[in-house]
């Protein structure tokens, strides 16, 4: 992000409106590929349980067991305690080697449609976080589901994106400071292991 907005002409990056609305765009476009790829994981864990032969309850037991097991998994790699997470971007290398010249004939950027298109391809950059959570996506049940979820993904790390454009740096540095990261860790895998109890006593209620 912080490369992106170098890149950017001098008259924008001295202004600090501009560059926000260029940084803002960056994201947008960024988010809008998230959620193309987050619908088609759902469709594609929907079409799976329904070649399982899965009927409702099993199959939202299933996805429910996944997607905790999904969010204890990047809980550990955000702490650091699982750092083999980084070799997903291994499978998005042969998409990414197709979509980076298109990235290249936008350069340089300098309307904000632009950066908006770039954005959207920036999107597919292999990143092993964002693998991990598009995983989870398959768990979501529908195509809707799983753009939501994706963009949910994508809101949260807006703070850190939108501040390392516009040079906020203290975001960044809190964000990659190894104890705010291992808090963080543990919170996500304690939220996962709680959901899974959470869900069975509403289930409890739910057939009295």
């Amino acid at each position: 992000m912080g490369a992106l907005s170098l890149s950017l002409p001098a008259d924008i990056r001295n202004n600090r409106m501009r560059l926000s609305s260029y940084v803002t765009a960056y994201n947008l476009g960024r988010l809008l590929s998230y959620a193309a790829a987050g619908a088609l994981a759902g469709v594609s864990g929907h079409e799976a349980l329904g070649l399982l032969g899965l009927d409702d309850d099993a199959a939202h037991r299933l996805l429910r067991v996944l997607g905790a097991v999904f969010i204890v998994v990047i809980g550990l790699y955000l702490g650091g305690w699982l750092p083999q997470v980084i070799r997903l971007e291994r499978i998005g290398q042969p998409l990414w080697k197709k979509v980076e010249p298109l990235t290249r004939s936008l350069m340089p950027i300098k309307s904000i449609y632009q950066a908006l298109l770039y954005g959207m391809l920036w999107g597919w950059l292999p990143c092993g976080l964002v693998y991990m959570v598009l995983l989870m996506t398959v768990t979501a049940g529908s195509a809707v589901q799983g753009a939501s979820m994706m963009l949910a993904f994508g809101l949260g790390t807006l703070p850190a994106m939108i501040s390392a454009g516009v040079m906020l740096g203290w975001v960044r540095r809190l964000a990659n400071t190894p104890y705010s990261r291992q808090v963080i860790g543990v919170v996500l895998v304690i939220t996962a292991i709680a959901s899974l109890f959470i869900g069975v006593d509403n289930g409890h209620q739910h057939h009295h």
